[in-house]
């Protein structure tokens, strides 16, 4: 009798969630995305394990080999083109926050082996945040904290500098563009932290931020991001 019940209450609760795929608009239950759908994504698939940049056998990279950079290893679900970047955008700009925890179920499900002591999400500007109503990192964060219990640091360092939009400067001015943009408010000396955001271009925000840590006296830091973009 109790099987009985609960199998009904879960059937409720799958009526009263259902919704229709984003993409291709059949029913895909309680996510924002059918199975079919997800699978059609496209995977980053050997690259390099400190940019996530395309790389020969997944080895370390060219770029990366002749100039380290501050982090200490990236990981990409998927690459950043059709019809991820639509996702993407439809999340930050749209405020389709259900998305938020799909790609932060698909970020958890790659990063349960890892050992990290937290998870740091990419700040935004004050400004920023109250423009769109939310961070995406941290929506993101927080469905990756609870599926791999690792505990999210989101006051530790914080944006203390608004800076321009990356999207709107060329690759080679985005690096300057967030020098000094970040500082530390809190302890992180001897920890492993990941930080996460939903895109990586040219790296230049989460290398700054990377800086930012270990100079504050972090170990390790990874970055977990949603997609990266990849050249065609």
């Amino acid at each position: 009798m109790l099987r009985g019940r609960l199998n009904i209450g879960a059937k409720i609760r799958q009526t009263l969630l259902a919704q229709d795929c984003v993409l291709c608009g059949e029913a895909s239950g309680d996510t924002p995305l059918c199975a079919a759908c997800h699978d059609d994504l496209p995977r980053v698939v050997d690259a390099c394990p400190m940019c996530a940049g395309p790389s020969v056998a997944a080895k370390i990279c060219g770029a990366c080999l002749t100039v380290s950079p501050s982090f200490d290893a990236t990981l990409a679900v998927w690459r950043y083109e059709f019809p991820l970047d639509r996702l993407l955008q439809a999340l930050k700009y749209g405020g389709r926050l259900a998305l938020a925890r799909a790609f932060g179920q698909a970020l958890a499900a790659q990063v349960a082996t890892r050992r990290i002591d937290a998870i740091v999400p990419m700040p935004l500007a004050p400004a920023r945040i109250a423009d769109r109503g939310f961070n995406q990192a941290v929506e993101i964060a927080r469905v990756v904290a609870e599926r791999s219990g690792i505990a999210i640091a989101s006051r530790v360092v914080q944006r203390v500098r608004n800076t321009l939009p990356q999207t709107d400067l060329p690759h080679d001015a985005r690096a300057a563009n967030v020098r000094g943009a970040f500082a530390c408010t809190g302890t992180v000396v001897g920890m492993a932290l990941a930080v996460i955001d939903d895109v990586m271009t040219t790296g230049a925000t989460l290398e700054e931020l990377a800086r930012t840590l270990k100079r504050a006296g972090a170990e390790r830091v990874e970055n977990w991001v949603v997609a990266r973009t990849w050249p065609r």
